[in-house]
This record gives structure tokens, sequence and C-alpha cells, in this order.
């Protein structure tokens, strides 16, 4: 039931979204030049890779040897008001309707992270990653690791229809009220470096 509400809401939200899509397109184009999606690789259900896509919010600036500026330098304000209205996760309802994600789930994180999850931690690819989930709507990326993956875990041992309503409704309010976009000093959240 779960996939087959992720697969119909999906599309519908494409068709719906589509005019806010060129605009972003042609926005995001002018202000931050090609290209305009950013695609990376993430772990999916039971780990295994697929490529996660978002509209781009960061410049191409490198510096002097040709190395990327930090996040902080190149996020730009136009950036951060995609980040803060999530905007830039429009084009993930691409890989809600393909099936590497789901609406409701684990944010998925980077590969670089999987050999340095605990046994514990691994579970949370037992479900698929979502747009939004238990850990986005306390806290987003303001709270720190360990309540994150605290949360990610309640959401796959207790997963229910109830609860994806329950988080999708909170996520509208999250989104609106722009609360927990970056942890503190950072224009999103500090890398995990094991336990």
């Amino acid at each position: 039931m779960k996939r087959f509400f992720d697969v119909m809401m999906s599309l519908v939200l494409i068709i719906a979204f589509f005019p806010i899509f060129v605009l972003l397109v042609l926005v995001i184009r002018f202000k931050l030049g090609a290209p305009v999606l950013y695609k990376q690789v993430r772990p999916g259900l039971n780990g295994k890779p697929f490529e996660m896509v978002k509209f781009r919010s960061m410049s191409n600036t490198k510096d002097a040897d040709g190395n990327a500026l930090p996040d902080e330098q190149r996020l730009s304000s136009f950036g951060k008001f995609l980040r803060s209205t999530s905007l830039d996760e429009l084009p993930e309802l691409w890989n809600i309707f393909r099936g590497d994600m789901s609406f409701v789930g684990p944010r998925p994180l980077l590969m670089e992270y999987l050999p340095l999850y605990s046994p514990e931690q691994l579970r949370r690819h037992d479900v698929r990653p979502g747009i939004t989930g238990w850990a986005q709507v306390n806290g987003r990326n303001s709270i720190s690791w360990p309540e994150r993956f605290k949360l990610d875990l309640w959401y796959v041992d207790n997963q229910s229809v109830l609860h994806d309503v329950r988080i999708l409704l909170k996520t509208v309010y999250k989104v609106l009220s722009r609360e927990g976009i970056s942890a503190d000093g950072q224009a999103t959240m500090q890398k995990f470096t094991g336990e």
C-alpha cells in the first residue's frame, strides 16, 4: 500500500509542480549556472546505491588550487532560500516514482558513512529512504548524529500508515516554519565520523 501511495502521489505532484520545476530550472541556470541538477549516489533500501537528484543550491566556486570552497562559502542567499523552503528537494519526486525512495523514511546519507555505522545504525537501511522522516520533523539538521540515528531506528521499528501521515503533516509545518535547517555554525550538518 505504501509503494502504491508513493507512485500515485509522486506522479500527481510531478504533474502539479511542473510549472514550478520549469521556473526553478530557469532561475537556477541564471543564478548558479550549469548544471541545474545536483546528482549524488546515496545508499537506499538494504544499502543499495542509487542516484539521488536535487536542484543545485551551491555555486561551483573553487580556490586557487582548483578545490571547491567550503559549503558555507558556496551557499548563496538563493541557495539558502531553496534549502529553507525544501524546493531543492522537488526532483526527488522522480526518485520516489522510480522506487529509489519513499515520501517517508530515514534521509539517505552519504555512501562514505556506510562503513562507519554500527550494526544497529545500519538498520536504518531496512526501509526505503525518504524525502522526510521522523528525524526531520524532530530537529532536522540541528540534532546530533546519535539523536538522528535513534529517531531513524524508531521509525524503522514503528512504521505505519498513521505514522507516515503524522510525519507528512509535521513536515509541512516544519518547512513553513523553516526550523532546523542547519546545525549551529554549519551550512547543513557536521560530517558523521563514526561513534
